[in-house]
């Protein structure tokens, strides 16, 4: 046994800490030929993928008051019972949320995202209260409006005992095998408030104040003027927020600090608000801080209108170390389907062309509307259109994200139904609409069917009003047919099924397939086809899902990975284990260890190429220890090699 040094963090930091410096140690002891044991019960073995998510975005003021008795809060005229004036509290809190799980759970979502939970100000900006959670006042506690009253709100103070009402709702979450995601901004604390400004607290204790910065906590450079100038976006202050100066190295450990906390209590994501306000180096010093605290994290960014052909935004993406929100792709459904432009389904076919600019398509969270921009209700009231809509992004790659109320045509019109007005209070729990039971169906297509959350993405047919794809891993298919027209009939369509009958997921009409085809597909006006085919799962000891990016392969090229190990083929190129394409910039697989789950391995990558030598990585082969059960990720880069 490897003997490993005392740590000064928690218990479960101190595993995965000795853990780590084991394996460091072990490939040093079997590179110079030395007879080593490592004691494998501290390698991380949870289930990191959140692919197969469906996630629900709730605003927690808006959603359900389960406790009355706590709605008035630290400053009572912060509060409207009346639920008339949009920019106070309407009385939202966390019991709500727990009193509300059963029918999310019944709605098929397995991911709520919730609005930061943080201390925030208690005044009014420019009218308005923080009841949309960004104007935080202490990292460290969490909101009194959302806990019982008289409920302690201090992190510090309830780590042991962990009995607030935020506990008892990640408790019943995770009974439900549902995961938590806690929105949070790095990027700012709270605007100017009657003189005060960026007053922060690190557990009740002041450590910073705009106004009076002696340490320099804060950027002092007004606001942006220009959003063309990259150093004013990072630099400047956004909505006269005080905006912290990430240089300062008491600021990041704060910041660091207190998100572990939340992550402690059981928070299993972090979606990050503003990120395109602060440097990537400030990012992959975060992210790799909270990977290296819970490895199984999962982490995306909020970038403001992101795009595919947006270099910055796709070097936020693919070196940030985490995934972000794909706005891209929203913004062109609801051209195509919300505001009926006339390049139709082609606007969202030229977003997805450009997948392979991003290292991971696939775990970009897609949307159709959200807490910042007007319901899609609000922009086409047509439920048909909604439900092609949410049909599309459910079948589609990436890991979709319902905002609250959607399953109940929730949407308020005021204003275009632009901010406050596209967060109205929850109203209705009823769960037989027919957006409540397409979401619950397609949920359950999702988590059945790798090929909608793992796979590559093929366009079978497409027009401004019909588009045709089929989602395809393994020996798994789902074939999708989407109309935003009037009704239509394809002569003939390919969607890559075994022959014979197959009933729609949404509609459980039965559909012929010949030679792979359908022929004469009746489309609905504003209609939806889904057909799922499941085939065999890999199974294992362990499961290693490995990624490859930025291989550029052309068509007739494959990719293999080879180790020394029964599973990668003992490096004989014949046997090497095969990957999946997703798209030319990313291969994809996932590998069943049994014989070597537990053990040290060493891989590199190979690309076949018809009618020439294969090409061989350039590089000394990486090592892994693999965990002896459960499910892990690599993510590897492509070093280009020479023919072999």
């Amino acid at each position: 046994m490897v003997s490993t040094p005392p740590s000064q963090f928690s218990p479960e930091q101190s595993k995965i800490d000795n853990a780590n410096l084991e394996i460091e140690q072990l490939g040093e002891a079997v590179a110079e030929n030395v007879e080593v044991e490592i004691d494998l019960e501290f390698l991380f073995t949870r289930d990191i993928e959140f692919r197969q998510e469906t996630l629900y975005f709730i605003v927690v003021d808006r959603f359900q008051d389960g406790d009355p008795d706590n709605s008035e809060g630290p400053n009572p005229e912060l509060y409207d019972p009346t639920a008339q004036d949009w920019g106070k509290y309407w009385g939202g809190d966390l019991q709500g949320i727990i009193d509300k799980l059963d029918y999310l759970q019944g709605l098929g979502v397995t991911a709520l995202w919730l609005t930061p939970l943080f201390e925030q100000v208690e005044d009014l900006f420019v009218g308005n209260a923080a009841i949309h959670g960004y104007w935080t006042k202490d990292f460290k506690r969490i909101n009194p409006r959302f806990l019982a009253a008289g409920e302690n709100p201090s992190l510090n103070q309830t780590q042991e005992t962990r009995n607030t009402t935020f506990d008892r709702l990640v408790e019943e979450l995770h009974k439900r095998k549902m995961k938590l995601i806690l929105d949070i901004v790095c990027n700012h604390s709270n605007p100017d408030f009657s003189g005060r400004k960026g007053e922060l607290y690190d557990d009740g204790v002041k450590i910073a104040d705009f106004n009076n910065d002696e340490h320099n906590w804060y950027h002092h450079y007004g606001e942006v003027t220009n959003w063309e100038d990259e150093w004013q976006i990072q630099n400047c202050e956004l909505a006269g927020l005080a905006t912290f100066n990430e240089n300062n190295s008491e600021y990041r450990e704060y910041i660091k600090a207190a998100i572990k906390q939340w992550l402690d209590r059981g928070v299993d994501a972090l979606r990050v608000d503003t990120v395109k306000h602060m440097p990537i180096w400030f990012w992959q010093e975060f992210t790799g801080d909270m990977y290296k605290h819970r490895p199984d994290v999962f982490i995306f960014g909020e970038w403001i209108y992101s795009h595919p052909s947006d270099d910055l935004s796709v070097e936020f993406a693919n070196h940030s170390g985490m995934s972000m929100l794909d706005f891209g792709l929203c913004v062109a459904i609801r051209a195509a389907l919300a505001q009926g432009a006339e390049g139709g389904f082609h606007l969202i076919k030229d977003v997805l062309d450009l997948d392979h600019h991003y290292f991971g398509a696939t775990e970009l969270v897609t949307f159709i509307d959200n807490h910042d921009m007007p319901r899609f209700q609000s922009l086409n009231p047509d439920p048909d259109m909604l439900r092609v809509a949410l049909s599309l992004i459910m079948t589609t790659r990436g890991i979709p994200c319902i905002y609250y109320g959607t399953e109940q045509y929730l949407h308020n019109d005021t204003n275009g139904g632009d901010d406050p007005y596209n967060r109205p209070m929850m109203e209705s729990w009823d769960k037989e609409t027919e957006a409540y039971r397409y979401i619950r169906l397609l949920t359950g297509v999702r988590r059945l069917n790798p090929a909608i959350s793992m796979g590559s993405q093929w366009q079978k047919y497409i027009t401004a009003d019909v588009f045709c794809y089929v989602r395809r891993y393994r020996d798994s298919r789902c074939f999708v047919a989407l109309n935003r027209g009037e009704a239509t009939t394809l002569s003939e369509v390919e969607t890559e099924l075994p022959d014979g009958e197959h009933t729609c997921v949404v509609t459980r009409n039965k559909y012929e397939v010949k030679d792979g085809k359908i022929y004469n597909l009746e489309l609905e006006a504003r209609g939806t086809v889904i057909l799922s085919h499941v085939g065999e799962r890999v199974k294992a000891q362990t499961i290693v899902r490995a990624q490859l990016n930025g291989v550029q392969t052309q068509p007739g090229e494959s990719i293999v990975l080879m180790g020394d190990c029964p599973e990668l083929g003992n490096w004989d190129l014949a046997k090497a284990y095969p990957m999946e394409y997703i798209n030319s910039n990313t291969w994809f697989a996932e590998i069943p260890f049994d014989e070597s789950a537990g053990k040290l391995i060493t891989y590199r990558y190979a690309l076949l190429r018809e009618g020439s030598s294969p090409l061989r990585e350039n590089i000394v082969p990486r090592r892994w220890v693999i965990a002896p059960e459960g499910t892990v990720k690599w993510r590897d880069t492509w070093i280009p090699g020479r023919e072999a």
